[in-house]
């Protein structure tokens, strides 16, 4: 089967699929009033734990992985899979540790925790930069994406897929709020899965002659180097867009090309650096974004409760262990099956082709249109929740703050769906600049580090540092771009997931500074600890025996330190990166000593607006328990075998 083209059956198959999902989704919105801003942005607060789980997942995984994990497998192999495994041990963290205290305060946006915690131009700051962080990066880039996948099976002009996709997302994402963007997605997770599972057994069948088993054996075999999970700093890629480019002479655009031999060749190491993606800042990459990120986070503040929502992140947790099977080996496949043909005469010209070509040629009649309208179904479900949770940011932190605080319900209602609209909008204008792009995956992830390091630390310091305070936040966030882009222009051979680490540093350095060069006095900070909290100074004091003690919470922070810091210092120690002097690794060992030392010397007063974190809060039950174990037991096989 030629790229371009979907058989009758299969698009007969893909259409009915489409047509049911948004008669599904239109009746869920109609069905399911959405007359407050509860219902419509937390879906009454009455999830339960597997449509927390299943909407996490179909959230998630999306055109950036299905597709882009799938490109960065064909040129980079298994290690792209660390984003996908380790994440599986970070949501475990974050419904352990994050999740009660963010329902604790009963919040609707994670900017809403900032004032709460901090102020309001902190809370400002951070909703104008999310709202341009979804709509310019991931609504842009997965809309691309899916206007590739789509422009590559049916032959349509890319901006006819852009289109497509942005009226099937709006068909019930828009009306229907985030009730009825869930229980599509309960239905789009299980077509998912089972899509994503016939693509990947396909493939992996004609690897293996007739058996999928044996065409893992195959690829692991006959391509180690692609099974290898932790790069060492000359390891190499062929980067097919740029070989595809030297072989014909000319660029995309037609022109004759700048680029000269050896440009094909690109370092693998920088793109995923070793232990970095065990210790050091893959830690930031999955805690901000499944611990901060308003369209993930905002399924586990809609669950009925705390138990329910983490039993659902902890089901969405297993499930994150099974989408390398789908997101990353058919990738794998493809490049088992093209690596001995001449570049120029490839039928894929750029990795994120990949998965499309797999899906073209190696899926069955009727199975292709399923896998296809899978395809659909993940991107339509991550644009649908960013785009709702775009929405949920500007009505409930730009419109109710600044332009209507006395906004009625329906009012906010109505305004979130315009601004929902507005953003779908924005992001198709912005998603065909991204036609030149390599590994948008990759992309996503270098741009979403220039913000993630100072958020995270603004978020774990504000649960867990008692001294921090708002201009100290303040500082730390506005620092977060320019210092990252500064390292970025300044050592452009340190890997962006070091470099997060070291932004990381740098901000958990300023958070405690600038916190004590800007305490309030002890008169100060008893009267607006009253005028917050109702609490006087001695009723404070017999609270605080009941809470979690301080040294605690310093060891917490300082395990923090080492993982993230101490230990990508020691890695470039013992793992020298071509490019990067010795002296930066001895930086990053001495400033997390400093950081260190400086939470267990801080001895200013707590700041008034310090969270009472109570040791009960953090308790989980037995099934959360076993389940945290075991994937902590499968992901220390994996590695074990892999490494």
């Amino acid at each position: 089967m030629e790229l371009g083209q979907l058989g009758t059956i299969d698009t007969i198959i893909f259409a009915v699929y489409i047509v049911a999902v948004i008669a599904f989704g239109v009746w869920i919105a109609n069905r399911e009033k959405t007359n407050t801003a509860s219902d419509y942005f937390l879906a009454s607060r009455s999830l339960p734990w597997w449509a927390v789980g299943g909407s996490l997942i179909a959230s998630n995984i999306s055109a950036e992985q299905i597709i882009g994990m799938n490109g960065s497998g064909f040129e980079l192999g298994m290690a792209i899979a660390t984003y996908e495994l380790m994440a599986a041990i970070t949501l475990i963290l974050v419904a352990k540790f994050f999740l009660p205290v963010f329902l604790k305060q009963e919040i609707y946006t994670m900017p809403q925790f900032l004032e709460e915690r901090y102020n309001g131009t902190v809370r400002t700051i951070m909703s104008v930069f999310w709202i341009a962080l979804f709509v310019f990066v991931n609504i842009a880039t997965v809309l691309y994406l899916g206007a590739l996948a789509i422009q590559t099976l049916l032959g349509v002009d890319l901006w006819i897929g852009i289109v497509g996709l942005v009226l099937y997302s709006a068909s019930f994402s828009i009306f229907g709020g985030l009730k009825a963007v869930v229980w599509t997605d309960v239905v789009q997770v299980i077509v998912l899965m089972v899509g994503g599972t016939v693509a990947a057994y396909g493939i992996l069948s004609v690897v293996g002659d007739g058996n999928f088993l044996v065409g893992i054996e195959n690829l692991y075999n006959a391509l180690p180097e692609h099974f290898e999970m932790l790069f060492e700093p000359g390891d190499t890629y062929l980067d097919v867009a740029n070989a595809h480019e030297l072989s014909t002479g000319v660029n995309p655009d037609g022109e004759a090309t700048a680029l000269v031999a050896g440009d094909q060749y690109k370092s693998s190491f920088q793109l995923l650096p070793g232990m970095a993606l065990l210790l050091g800042g893959m830690w930031i990459v999955n805690s901000y974004y499944w611990g901060n990120n308003q369209y993930i986070i905002q399924r586990a503040l809609a669950a009925k409760d705390l138990p329910e929502a983490q039993r659902g992140v902890a089901f969405a947790a297993f499930m994150k262990l099974f989408i390398p099977f789908f997101a990353v080996l058919p990738g794998i496949a493809a490049w088992y099956l093209l690596r001995e043909q001449d570049p120029a005469n490839l039928p894929i010209t750029k990795a994120d082709q990949a998965f499309p070509w797999v899906l073209a040629n190696y899926v069955g009649v009727g199975f292709k249109g399923l896998t296809f309208a899978a395809l659909v179904a993940a991107i339509g479900s991550s644009i649908s929740s960013m785009v709702n949770s775009t929405s949920t940011i500007f009505t409930m932190d730009i419109y109710n703050k600044f332009i209507n605080p006395r906004a009625t319900q329906g009012r906010q209602v109505r305004v979130g769906q315009i601004s929902a609209a507005v953003a779908l909008i924005v992001g198709a204008m912005v998603a065909p600049a991204l036609a030149n792009a390599g590994q948008v995956f990759q992309v996503i992830q270098e741009y979403t580090g220039f913000i993630s390091p100072g958020v995270l630390t603004v978020f774990v310091f504000g649960m867990f540092y008692r001294r921090g305070t708002s201009e100290a936040a303040l500082v730390v966030v506005l620092a977060s771009v320019p210092l990252s882009w500064g390292f970025q222009t300044l050592m452009p051979d340190l890997p962006f997931l070091d470099r997060m680490a070291f932004i990381f540093l740098l901000s958990a350095g300023l958070m405690i500074i600038v916190s004590a060069l800007t305490a309030k006095s002890e008169k100060q900070r008893v009267a607006e600890q009253e005028k917050v909290s109702g609490y006087g100074e001695q009723q404070k004091r017999d609270l605080s025996g009941k809470l979690i003690k301080d040294t605690k919470l310093r060891n917490g922070l300082s395990i923090a330190v080492i993982g993230v810091g101490l230990a990508t210092g020691i890695r470039l120690l013992l793992q020298p990166v071509p490019g990067v002097p010795q002296l930066m690794a001895w930086i990053f060992v001495v400033l997390s000593v400093i950081v260190i030392a400086l939470l267990y010397t801080d001895k200013t007063a707590d700041d008034y607006k310090a969270i009472d974190l109570d040791p009960a809060l953090f308790r989980t039950r037995m099934g959360f328990n076993i389940a945290a174990i075991s994937i902590i037991l499968i992901l220390a096989f994996v590695y074990t075998f892999l490494a």
